[in-house]
């Protein structure tokens, strides 16, 4: 069997066990329904249009908060790659960054940006950028040195030799530091909506938890989950052609 089927037997195994947790009252309605009450729920929620405002503004704030990690740290770990010195300065901030708490400067990002999205998009850049940028430094420390010789040698400029050389090398990683953007602004858009925010998917499940709504909270955990997989599935299947055609 491959890995791919491994997984799927895997899934369905677990989703068919919490059924029948669920249905047979092990676990009981107040605590999670059951994974096919959650699909009814989900679409009933979806067919009313009751929340899209709040899917649109979620998804507006995570566009924009992988944009802006993407930008910028691909940016930052094209330039740090040829500074060996600030590099090894920083490497202990990179090592430490995901131990920071970065909610806790969610007051301090208010006090800068105001109430509202921009202080959300700054969590989920915040969060996603480093993954970027770590990724973006493994890929460019792997580029043959003969192509750099050969970018020489063709008297490419610094520019011009990220551009045609550097980051095409670099690409599988740079999918991989993608990827992982993607994860990373989606929790940290939707943690910050549950903190401050009238509006969004996480703002939408936390009322809904403090209401006991379970319907409601589960359906919109299922359409976070489902969204990103497919997203993360797309990209995958993206850089699978592309590695392929590069190959070829």
């Amino acid at each position: 069997m491959t890995p791919a089927r491994l997984r799927l037997a895997f899934i369905v195994a677990a989703v068919a066990a919490l059924e029948i947790l669920c249905r047979t009252g092990i676990i009981p309605l107040i605590t999670m329904i059951a994974p096919s009450a959650m699909v009814r729920a989900l679409y009933e929620v979806l067919a009313s249009g009751k929340f899209n405002r709040d899917i649109a503004a979620t998804l507006a704030n995570v566009s924009a908060s992988i944009a802006a990690a993407m930008l910028v740290g691909v940016a930052l770990g094209t330039a740090l790659q040829g500074l060996g010195a600030v590099r090894r300065v920083l490497d202990p901030l990179f090592a430490t960054w995901y131990a920071i708490p970065i909610y806790a400067f969610y007051p301090l990002l208010i006090v800068i940006l105001g109430l509202g999205e921009l202080p959300q998009i700054a969590i989920g850049f915040l969060l996603a950028v480093m993954a970027v940028i770590l990724n973006t430094l493994n890929g460019l420390d792997r580029v043959p040195p003969v192509l750099l010789k050969a970018a020489r040698s063709h008297r490419l400029g610094a520019l011009a030799t990220a551009f045609k050389v550097r980051l095409p090398c670099a690409a599988p990683y740079l999918f991989a530091g993608f990827r992982l953007a993607v994860a990373y602004s989606f929790i940290g858009v939707i943690g910050a909506e549950f903190i401050t925010s009238s509006r969004g998917i996480g703002y939408e499940i936390s009322y809904a938890y403090n209401n006991f709504d379970n319907r409601v909270m589960y359906a919109m955990i299922l359409f976070i989950l489902a969204l990103v997989v497919a997203v993360n599935m797309s990209l995958h299947v993206w850089e699978l052609r592309l590695l392929a055609r590069r190959q070829r």
